[in-house]
């Protein structure tokens, strides 16, 4: 029994169908906020310079730099909620099953939501200095040190009249 183009075509598109049709993209925004509805399911979030809200479910992880994570009643996330100068809101009966990491900013947690790991906050913007600028203004002053020397290398020698 041999198989032709089509035949292969067919199985590859039969086996690929359930995930085409299955509602579990990942999003990635730049400035945008995400919404995630009370009756999507999404895979992964993650927004730069923009809020996560979820009414939902995620079945992966929320990341966010520089923006707001809310998660609402009812809601869940399968996997880990970060958010790096950003509040991480969690309402009555959210679920989150991995941890919850909050970077230079706050953390609000109902009472009543469950987290199934560790959670870590690091309040205050003077942690996104210590993680992001410090490093950067070693990086600055080495590069300007480098240019420093190359500089002095380069001058060309002074010349002194003679007296006649």
């Amino acid at each position: 029994m041999t198989f032709n183009l089509r035949s292969w075509l067919l199985i590859c598109l039969l086996l690929a169908a359930p995930f085409a049709l299955a509602d579990n993209r990942e999003y990635t925004q730049f400035g945008h906020s995400i919404y995630i509805g009370p009756d999507q399911h999404t895979g992964d979030v993650t927004c730069f310079l923009c809020s996560v809200r979820v009414r939902g479910q995620v079945g992966g992880e929320i990341t966010t730099f520089g923006g707001n994570v809310t998660i609402e009643d009812d809601a869940s996330v399968g996997g880990d909620v970060t958010a790096f100068g950003g509040t991480v809101r969690l309402g009555p009966a959210t679920k989150i099953g991995g941890e919850v990491t909050v970077m230079g900013g706050t953390l609000i947690r109902d009472p009543k939501a469950q987290i199934g790991g560790d959670v870590t906050t690091f309040s205050g913007q003077g942690w996104l200095f210590v993680i992001f600028g410090l490093p950067l203004l070693v990086f600055a002053g080495i590069i300007a040190l480098v240019v420093w020397l190359i500089q002095r290398r380069q001058r060309p020698a002074q010349t002194y009249a003679r007296a006649a």
